[in-house]
């Protein structure tokens, strides 16, 4: 079997890791792994089977965006105690800090920040140039599209579909106007949600399951439907400020 010069095969697993590449203290590496363009694994990280870190994206020629050629020289950056599934993929230049967990079957692309103690669920697309907070949850099968933003403390339930393009792929002026969403601080999105481009969905507010969301939805506010429109208050209880576990990180316990 002819190796690349540039590649370690290690251990009995045929895992490949770039020469290149930094590995931490305390690693567990499963079968079939491969670690490449210079990524950075910090300390007692898992990375289960058949996982990639550091994949250069695909691009068609047909696409409307395009990969920076500086992008090959762009680390992978994996933080302490991260844990990353089985059929995982995490492309170049993402970034995950400390205790980020991505689960089995998920994909996150280049140029991508994911803050601490945050959940990436079974089968979610995170597109290129987003940035999630520390300690947000995404369930499974949510999709997060390019160029959005999300804070700290953001539930996402499974199947939340997020949009960036206005015109469904049609004319030459969508590529003037491409924009993500934002989701704010403590902000909750129900199952199976549609948020259409550039929508705002301000601190603490909740999107019912299913809805569709076409306007921006103020803070601590509930919005159900379709199209989505303003319900009630959500209730003080149910506020990110009187959570437990929120209180005793305010006061570093």
């Amino acid at each position: 079997m002819n190796r690349k010069k540039d590649q370690r095969w290690l251990g009995m697993n045929n895992y490949i890791i770039d020469k290149n590449a930094i590995i931490g203290k305390n690693c567990t590496i499963g079968y079939n792994v491969v670690i490449k363009n210079g990524a950075v694994i910090g300390d007692n990280v898992r990375i289960d089977d058949n996982t990639v870190i550091g994949k250069y994206p695909m691009i068609s020629k047909m696409s409307s965006l395009k990969v920076s050629e500086t992008l090959q020289y762009m680390s992978t950056r994996i933080g302490d105690h991260c844990l990353i599934g089985s059929n995982a993929v995490i492309y170049a230049a993402a970034i995950l800090y400390d205790h980020v967990m991505v689960a089995d079957l998920a994909s996150v692309r280049e140029n991508v920040l994911i803050g601490e103690y945050t959940i990436i669920g079974r089968g979610v697309t995170v597109e290129n140039k987003v940035s999630i907070g520390a300690r947000c949850k995404l369930e499974s099968n949510c999709y997060i599209t390019a160029y959005s933003d999300i804070e700290d403390y953001v539930f996402i339930a499974p199947g939340v579909v997020t949009s960036n393009d206005n015109y469904l792929g049609r004319t030459e002026e969508r590529l003037k106007h491409f924009k993500g969403v934002r989701i704010l601080e403590g902000a909750r999105i129900g199952a199976g949600a549609i948020i259409l481009p550039g929508i705002i969905i301000g601190e603490d507010a909740l999107v019912a399951a299913g809805s569709v969301v076409t306007k921006n939805v103020a803070p601590e506010i509930v919005v159900m439907g379709i199209p989505a429109r303003v319900r009630r208050r959500v209730p003080k209880e149910q506020l990110i400020e009187n959570q437990k576990f929120f209180i005793r990180e305010i006061r570093g316990e």
